[in-house]
């Protein structure tokens, strides 16, 4: 007999609600929820993919242990005690070497974030590494600066704002990245429709800048720059009352005077005019200034993520209605995770400071390489695939080769994980329950829902917080009760604002709406200790200094961005065949001035270098590219020894991260600089 499951597609960030019909474990369809007020009847082919990787005949199910060039399965009880004892051994020998790497799934993982602090304790490691310092973590330091803690988002108002700008976001592919918007288009149609205006600012003409009523191009790495020239006239146009808890404006001002607004402009490559609508759409409001991947991925991304910051606030936009809003979450991370710190120690060889208690995932490959006190031997890596997601993989993958001991939590056997010694496979996507702890905080509307499992666990399967807590009581050797996940999410939601408990939203299929987000939460919601924004944060005032002397930079070569599509999510969705079929997308878009400079046509083969290396894939030849630019998709290349995927590898694509540099960084943040790399490219053949 069919059953329908209410749930949440919990692939991407924008938390789509769904509605799954099954008979027994076969699935029969997976459609919209109408009645899940955050996505209103969206989802994307993503979500159709759940029953792919449910059931995909590549995913591991039981523990796999390579011996030589050959895996053997065992079980549980053998895979912990074996790791258990090794990294035990290499702890007493050799303090300080063990490693953890947390990838992007576990941001849509509630147990994971309850639980993987039990693993770390008992690796008693400093060398903590995530896809965060390959993503977001300059808006982070942002938001720890300005308002006191690295988890307060805010988020634009796209359902009452008038003017929308996104400069390096994408949200027709992404449905909103750290801004959780699903329906995206249908939310901005709406706006044309009142009479508002989508503007992007972009390289690339993107699917978002297809349908936005204005597309400004702009060079890799000019965002700064552009910035720059767009905060200083907002200054000149200005008026009204400055909130009693906004501060700093007039030293941020004179930190601004020797940038001369139309030569950032030009540097950025985009016109004064353009520079003055933005700035008139937003000194008129409502309006909302968001960016977003491009910005973050680059050498200036604290500094971009700070003045993307300051202009919203100098133009009269934060914390208003249509501009930028601070949601009220029935799980309030900000009230119950640290703010961060910054710079309490530093890695081992490079010095790199620490952020959020993290160091730069581009430092990986030295701290493993680097003999001496420290020197990286034990590496746990959870459902992550950095080989192909961080700065020059082939690097990274051979450091990786050498490790003593390397343990993956992975539902397969991909890029990085072929290179450990042990992979242990969690459930799969419709075995677990699901709720939004980190994305619901960023989300559009007040909004909650909880999704339990549509199936039960296999037998002699378990859940990757088991997993995590198996292996932290493995190394550690203390059996120590702990609250199962769910308890601790029913303590977290009882002591939210709404004081909700996990039953009564679970009984709310398609979830719970606690309503629109509120203007006027500041100063309240502020963790500075005055309770004010200080928009003259010094260490931010200090790298206009770095900026200054970037704005002579005249490598003439190529420049080389990233770019998504609504059928891919990083790295882990290429064994669905639904969501790979079609044309190839891991092209090299170029500008045919660009193309017929370089001979190559129109599917055509070419080989593009950097410092770091070099790959070779087909060319697609689009005007939607900014002269001067090329664009390669990040999270392809499976094609390679030891991978189990199948559908992957007949579509295995190239890595773009053979390319990027983990040389460039954010200094502020530790951000890999992935957009903006300088490249030469070449016909093949």
């Amino acid at each position: 007999m069919p059953v329908t499951h209410h749930r949440t597609c919990a692939i991407c960030e924008a938390n789509c609600g769904i509605i799954v019909t099954a008979e027994g474990r076969d699935i029969l369809s997976i459609k919209p929820d109408p009645a899940n007020a955050l996505s209103r009847g969206h989802i994307c082919p993503k979500a159709t993919a759940l029953e792919d990787l449910q059931n995909d005949p590549d995913r591991l199910r039981r523990p796999i242990k390579r011996t030589g060039d050959a895996w053997e399965e065992i079980s549980w009880d053998q895979a912990f005690a074996e790791i258990g004892e090794k990294t035990r051994a290499l702890m007493a020998a050799h303090p300080g070497c063990t490693a953890l790497y947390i990838g992007n799934p576990n941001a849509h993982s509630y147990a994971n974030a309850l639980t993987s602090g039990d693993l770390k304790s008992a690796l008693k490691t400093r060398n903590f590494f995530s896809a965060s310092t390959v993503d977001q973590m300059p808006h982070q330091v942002s938001n720890l600066r300005l308002y006191g803690h690295s988890g307060l988002w805010g988020v634009p108002d796209i359902d009452r704002t008038q003017t929308m700008i996104i400069m390096g976001g994408n949200p027709m592919a992404s449905n909103g990245s750290v801004w959780t918007v699903p329906d995206f288009r249908t939310r901005a149609k709406a706006l044309q429709a009142r009479g508002g205006e989508l503007i992007v600012v972009d390289p690339r003409r993107s699917e978002t800048a297809k349908i936005a009523d204005r597309h400004i191009f702009i060079r890799p790495g000019g965002d700064a720059f552009m910035l720059v020239a767009l905060l200083k006239t907002v200054f000149s146009m200005r008026s009204g009352v400055v909130p009693d808890w906004l501060h700093g404006t007039d030293g941020l001002r004179e930190a601004l005077d020797s940038f001369d607004a139309a030569s950032c402009a030009a540097r950025a490559g985009v016109s004064m005019a353009e520079i003055d609508h933005l700035a008139t759409r937003l000194t008129s409001g409502p309006a909302a200034l968001y960016g977003r991947m491009g910005t973050s991925t680059q050498s200036f991304g604290t500094l971009c993520a700070w003045l993307i910051a300051c202009i919203n606030a100098v133009s009269g936009q934060l914390d208003r209605e249509g501009g930028i809003m601070f949601p009220a979450p029935a799980v309030d991370t900000v009230e119950v995770l640290g703010k961060g710190s910054i710079g309490k120690r530093h890695s081992r060889v490079s010095g790199h400071p620490d952020v959020l208690g993290e160091f730069p995932a581009a430092c990986m490959a030295e701290e493993i390489e680097t003999p001496g006190e420290g020197q990286i031997r034990a590496l746990f890596v959870v459902a992550g695939n950095p080989v192909l997601s961080t700065p020059n993989g082939t690097r990274l993958a051979a450091a990786f080769s050498t490790l003593d001991l390397m343990v993956s939590i992975d539902m397969y056997r991909n890029a990085t994980s072929r290179l450990a010694h042990y992979i242990l496979p969690p459930t799969g996507p419709l075995e677990r329950e699901h709720y939004g702890l980190f994305l619901l905080p960023i989300a559009i509307r007040n909004f909650g829902k909880f999704s339990e499992p549509l199936f039960e666990k296999a037998e002699g399967t378990l859940h990757d917080w088991e997993i995590l807590r198996g292996l932290g009581a493995a190394i550690s050797g203390e059996e120590t009760p702990k609250p199962d996940p769910r308890v601790m999410l029913d303590g977290l939601l009882k002591a939210g604002p709404y004081g909700v408990s996990l039953e009564e939203l679970a009984s709310h299929q398609s979830g719970m709406d606690f309503g629109e987000m509120q203007a006027g939460r500041f100063p309240a919601r502020l963790k500075t200790p005055d309770k004010t924004v200080n928009l003259a944060v010094p260490d931010f005032i200090a790298d206009l200094e770095r900026l200054r002397a970037a704005f002579t930079d005249d490598d003439s070569r190529l420049k080389l961005i990233g770019r998504r599509h609504v059928r891919s999510n990083n790295s882990w969705l290429h064994n669905s065949a639904r969501l790979v079929k079609g044309k190839d997308r891991c092209t090299l878009m170029i500008h045919p001035d660009d193309a017929r400079a370089r001979n190559l046509g129109d599917g055509s083969t070419a080989e593009v270098s950097s410092r770091t290396g070099s790959i070779r894939l087909k060319v697609e030849v689009t005007d939607d590219m900014m002269p001067g630019t090329i664009s390669i998709p990040h999270g392809w290349g499976h094609n390679l020894p030891g991978v189990a995927m199948g559908v992957a590898q007949a579509h295995g694509g190239v890595s773009v991260n053979d390319l990027t540099d983990e040389a460039l960084l954010d200094p502020l943040s530790g951000n890999a600089a992935l957009s903006g790399v300088p490249v030469d490219v070449r016909a093949v053949g």
